[in-house]
């Protein structure tokens, strides 16, 4: 039977109605948690860890450190890892995950809820059933997002609901796997090819800033923002692009950013299918002058923590350029 390790952090999952005035608060325990699907003690051995009891809209990467760090020293102990989490930054915790433990042949599994674990009508109780079931097979393995009955790849994994059940998609990549009742399909079985040992990282560099552009964005946005951090993601219209207007032009604000170290990654404000900044004049010519970093088909969510992960290992130019488009947990599938 496998041994594994519910951690809790809080969330929608371990909310409780307070008064009208302050709406849900997370404050379940771990254990009460379990204590809600008392059927799983039949396929694993659960033990519980409560580390934090916050609302999502509050984790932040000191967090994911947290998490991390706890996993590292349990991992010895334990065949598999369920985290419970708030869905509001779920995907940018999975996705972060994913940078900072790599190459897991044991299974971490995130998961939480659009509705309480106490109440009558909930996907609680199914997803936290889903999640240790998942954690228990063989063939689990690396970080991974379950909800819904769907396995996502924890880079791939994005909140496109606010209210529904099937909350999270899988953006440019298939799921990993359905779980039906008490049955684990897998679409993707490649545990095999698992070559390197598990790894873990301790260091973030959260001085990443995301500049979403409109159709009135000044150049000068992106100068004050890059003077305050150590790298901007820029997500631009379709395929990608830079505008230049009467007003200010992003070409100067871009070569300026640039000249002090600042790294510009550009992505798109479109869901799927990804960018491909070498179609318009508009991107190609920004691209090919300043050497831009591109996103292409990852998610914001792996974009934003994987910058923050490269810049805590490394601040040299083609270090950065080599980690970024080196594929982790199948995060980039193809780049130019």
């Amino acid at each position: 039977m496998k041994r594994i390790l519910l951690i809790a952090t809080g969330g929608t999952i371990a909310s409780k109605q307070g008064s009208k005035e302050s709406g849900l608060t997370p404050v379940l325990t771990s254990e009460e948690l379990l204590s809600y699907v008392p059927d799983a003690a039949a396929f694993c051995q659960t033990d519980t860890l409560q580390l934090i009891n916050i609302d999502s809209t509050n984790m932040q990467p000191k967090h994911w450190l947290l998490i991390c760090e706890a996993i590292e020293s349990r991992y010895a102990d334990y065949d598999g890892f369920v985290i419970c989490h708030g869905t509001d930054t779920m995907a940018y915790t999975a996705a972060a995950l994913s940078y900072l433990i790599q190459n897991s042949p044991k299974p971490i599994v995130i998961t939480g809820a659009q509705k309480p674990i106490d109440l009558e009508i909930t996907d609680a109780k199914t997803n936290l059933m889903d999640s240790l079931r998942f954690a228990s097979h063989d063939k689990a393995y690396g970080v991974t997002l379950v909800f819904d009955g769907k396995v996502i790849a924890g880079t791939r994994a994005k909140k496109e609901r606010t209210k529904s059940y099937n909350a999270f998609s899988s953006i440019n990549f298939p799921y990993l796997a359905i779980i039906q009742e008490d049955h684990v399909l897998f679409y993707l079985d490649d545990k095999a090819l698992l070559r390197s040992p598990v790894r873990f990282y301790h260091t973030l560099d959260s001085r990443i800033a995301l500049l979403k552009l409109i159709p009135s964005t000044q150049a000068s946005l992106l100068t004050s923002i890059a003077s305050q951090h150590d790298a901007v993601i820029i997500e631009s219209f379709g395929v990608g692009g830079l505008p230049t207007y009467d007003s200010g032009d992003f070409h100067k604000a871009v070569e300026q950013a640039v000249s002090q170290g600042k790294v510009i990654v550009m992505t798109t404000q479109v869901t799927r299918e990804g960018s491909n900044m070498s179609i318009y004049e508009v991107g190609k010519s920004i691209k090919q002058q300043f050497g831009l970093l591109e996103a292409y088909d990852m998610t914001l969510e792996a974009t934003v923590t994987k910058l923050m992960w490269i810049l805590g290992q490394t601040k040299h130019p083609e270090e950065i350029r080599s980690l970024f488009y080196t594929t982790i947990n199948r995060d980039i599938l193809w780049h130019s």
